[in-house]
């Protein structure tokens, strides 16, 4: 079975390839986290929704003109990597570009739900290249199933966004994490996922030079994919102790999605959250922060309304003041 799905966008060619292949771009209409080696015999992985990883290898890459990739999914033996093809064909038309886009290799069961993906995701394309901005993606706002994983792939999709927003002038704002500017804060945020991917046994480069929703989603990423591969049992060894491998992931749940709310609060920016996200972080905040950290790394709980939301409740239990939010 094939499925085809014909679009347009009002850019330029070489813009709707950039669109198509570039991480920073992909994380704004189809991906999560994404990884690239845009070479014929490279490889891509493309955490398409939280629990959900796209893999496969470039076959034939013409750029602002056409890119063919195999497609699969992690861990899927109906539909492994490798076991069906996509060819996306660009063409300059009056006023942007058609894409079409080809999946072959696929069965009438998964042409069904490839379908409803593609739907989906072609259509937040066009958003993008129509309007700048295609949203924060419903698909990834609540896992289900959930686990510490793919919970950290959807606090990390939630902070991204905050992230994409920051400007140069927001450097020197003060945030609600006590101590810190937005700067600071965007370099503690980068060495909390890289002192992980040391205890995970790979290294988390700086790029000092690159947008801070670029830093932060390519750092993230790495370690992401490590902790894929590793998986959650056992220990990890972070250097100052040996901590169980979900409390890890609990904390990386914690800083991408209470950072979120720091970023947001100094920058004025809104922040959307799943209040099943929030709950979820809740739980492992709870099984993550204890009583001798209080007056250390985080400030006693603070007290909110009973009908206090959920993102709320979790930024009060890690110590944040949010009266009057």
């Amino acid at each position: 079975m094939s499925y085809t799905k014909t679009v347009f966008l009002p850019v330029d060619p070489d813009t709707a390839f950039l669109l198509i292949t570039e991480p920073e771009r992909l994380r704004r209409w189809k991906a999560v986290a994404a990884r690239v080696e845009l070479r014929v015999g490279g490889g891509y992985r493309w955490t398409v929704t939280p629990g959900h990883v796209a893999l496969g290898t470039f076959v034939e890459i013409e750029p602002g003109k056409r890119v063919i990739y195999t497609w699969g999914w992690e861990g899927d033996t109906q539909l492994p990597p490798g076991a069906s093809t996509v060819t996306v064909t660009l063409e300059a038309v009056d006023g942007g570009t058609t894409v079409q886009l080809i999946h072959d290799g696929l069965t009438a069961e998964q042409e069904i739900g490839h379908a409803q993906g593609w739907n989906h995701f072609m259509a937040r394309l066009v958003l993008l290249a129509t309007t700048g901005d295609a949203g924060a993606d419903d698909w990834a706002a609540a896992p289900d199933p959930i686990d510490e994983l793919a919970s950290a792939e959807a606090t990390l999709a939630v902070v991204q966004r905050i992230l994409r927003g920051l400007k140069d002038s927001d450097m020197g704002a003060r945030t609600p994490c006590a101590g810190f500017t937005v700067e600071g804060l965007l370099n503690h945020l980068f060495g909390s996922i890289a002192s992980i991917g040391s205890a995970l046994g790979v290294s988390v480069p700086a790029q000092p030079t690159a947008p801070p929703e670029v830093g932060i989603a390519d750092a993230a990423q790495i370690i992401l994919e490590a902790f894929r591969a590793r998986g959650l049992a056992g220990s990890v060894d972070m250097g100052f102790a040996e901590l169980p491998a979900t409390m890890v992931a609990n904390i990386l749940n914690v800083e991408f999605l209470v950072h979120a709310w720091d970023f947001a609060k100094a920058t004025g920016q809104e922040l959307t959250v799943s209040p099943v996200l929030a709950d979820y972080v809740l739980g492992l905040a709870r099984n993550t922060i204890s009583s001798q950290q209080r007056g250390g790394d985080f400030a006693p709980e603070t007290l909110v309304d009973e009908s206090a939301a959920s993102m709320e409740r979790l930024v009060a239990f890690t110590g944040r003041e949010v009266a009057g939010i």
